[in-house]
């Protein structure tokens, strides 16, 4: 599937009485996102926004859901996740941050085992404009075009999309993959979609310091790339200290390793043009 959520995607939403929850889930059903269900313990039989609510995610199947979103704290997520694994959720989209290290682990362990596709923690999830959403990301800033965005920055995926929107281009697909030091989607895995996705003709990668995960999507895209298709990126913290955390809990970088220069040099090496502030992006796109 060339998609990471389509029309047929139904959603739950783990936490829907919180705050983060309940606002989001409402966003999502704006844009025409199908958030057939939420779990509340405690809480079943009741509706919030006039969805219904079960006391957990295997009494949610009955709905029909094969997506979740959660939005619990972040000391719950594991059992949140396991929860979602357990009842036969096809895709695990984790909004919360500050999950700790070693329970995104086992989450990632479990995922990968069942072939589930997990989405996150920390991160602002997945949108295709005209079809769904599942996520945080603002409505307003989508439009239908060919361009499909990977971003490992939440506010700067927001910032990129709106520059496209506004130069007259849009997107197929816009994933945001968090930025915690272990997460379930990477670039790679975002490219295999783009690559296969027939609507998609150009690509953008937003990458930050830290990790090496440009590094290694520079190589995928010269091993395995789509020559028709284009690929332009972003790198930010250019400016960071070596050595000095920025922000983000997978932004450090050491030993040379994870700089801004040794990713935007991997980029360039493989044919991708990498521009020099977020307004540059649809420009090179052209």
């Amino acid at each position: 599937m060339a998609y990471i959520i389509d029309e047929n995607t139904k959603v739950v939403v783990q936490g829907i009485t919180g705050h983060q929850g309940s606002f989001h889930a409402g966003e999502m059903i704006k844009f025409g996102t199908k958030v057939v269900a939420g779990v509340s313990p405690g809480k079943k039989g009741t509706q919030h926004n006039g969805i219904p609510v079960f006391d957990s995610v295997m009494d949610a199947m009955s709905t029909g859901a094969n997506a979740t979103m959660i939005s619990v704290p972040a000391p719950y997520v594991k059992d949140a996740a396991y929860e979602a694994i357990d009842a036969g959720i096809k895709l695990i989209y984790i909004l919360t941050e500050h999950v700790p290290f070693h329970d995104t682990l086992e989450i990632f362990h479990q995922t990968r085992v069942r072939g589930i596709r997990l989405l996150g923690p920390n991160g602002p999830g997945a949108t295709r404009p005209g079809v769904c959403k599942i996520g945080i990301m603002p409505n307003q800033i989508f439009r239908k075009g060919d361009v499909a965005v990977a971003s490992r920055s939440g506010t700067l995926t927001y910032e990129i999309v709106n520059a496209i929107t506004q130069s007259g281009l849009g997107e197929t697909t816009v994933v945001g993959l968090g930025g915690d030091p272990v997460v379930g989607m990477t670039f790679i895995d975002a490219l295999k979609l783009f690559y296969e996705d027939p609507a998609t003709k150009r690509i953008v990668l937003v990458g930050e310091i830290g990790g090496n995960n440009e590094e290694k999507a520079a190589k995928y895209i010269v091993e395995h790339g789509d020559k028709t298709k284009k690929v332009v990126a972003y790198i930010t913290g250019r400016s960071a200290p070596k050595g000095k955390r920025m922000g983000h809990a997978g932004a450090i970088i050491e030993r040379g390793v994870g700089t801004a220069e040794s990713k935007i040099k991997a980029f360039s090496e493989a044919g991708v043009k990498v521009a020099g502030y977020p307004d540059d992006v649809p420009g090179l796109l052209r």
